[in-house]
């Protein structure tokens, strides 16, 4: 990680803030500061083997959470997240959510519990029929570390398309995480690919 400055005042206040997915707002979070939004993906960074197109990044956890993630770490931070939304014509779906902590140590915790909920994901319950797998792609050398993980889950009682992956890349540097997701019911997960991106995304942060 190199030298940099961090601006954590001088924002200007907010009086509606973004909300997380089943928060509400209320004068605590309409009080903090949002700080400059870290640097974030572009679609040139996506991999190549699909053809992507992007909304704008926008404040808050955007509309989900990657699957699995209902036991997130409670008191996670309404304010200083950003998410963008990445698709394709219909096979596959992308999402980065960056997310600025007050300490890194707040940093670390976060991006230590998310890694856990993630392994433990293809053991929680599943619909009748379908099955999981968890895979652990390796970690990716990059300013304070990153690791890719992944889910292969495959319904049998599914007319078409019965196989479904995902992969879920947690990346920091410093006081910032942020989470790098794709999923597609369509071929194999692209992991080197991912993994590049997933540095890239790190990279960028700042």
């Amino acid at each position: 990680m190199g030298v940099r400055s961090r601006v954590r005042g001088g924002c200007v206040l907010l009086g509606v803030v973004a909300l997380a997915v089943g928060a509400a707002a209320g004068p605590a979070v309409a009080a903090d500061q949002w700080r400059p939004r870290p640097g974030t993906l572009y679609i040139s960074d996506l991999p190549t083997t699909e053809s992507w197109r992007a909304n704008p990044v926008v404040r808050g956890w955007g509309q989900g959470y990657g699957e699995c993630l209902a036991g997130w770490p409670e008191g996670k931070p309404e304010v200083n997240v950003w998410n963008r939304d990445f698709t394709t014509a219909e096979t596959a779906f992308a999402q980065q959510k960056v997310i600025a902590f007050a300490t890194e140590a707040e940093a670390i915790a976060f991006a230590d519990a998310t890694r856990r909920d993630y392994a433990d994901c293809a053991n929680r319950p599943q619909r009748p029929g379908v099955t999981a797998t968890g895979l652990d792609h390796g970690v990716v050398d990059v300013e304070e570390g990153a690791t890719l993980q992944g889910m292969r889950t495959f319904d049998a009682n599914a007319q078409e398309r019965p196989d479904f992956n995902y992969l879920w890349g947690v990346g920091r540097d410093g006081d910032t995480v942020t989470l790098v997701l794709w999923s597609s019911y369509w071929g194999e997960p692209p992991v080197a690919a991912w993994k590049n991106t997933l540095r890239k995304a790190v990279i960028k942060l700042y």
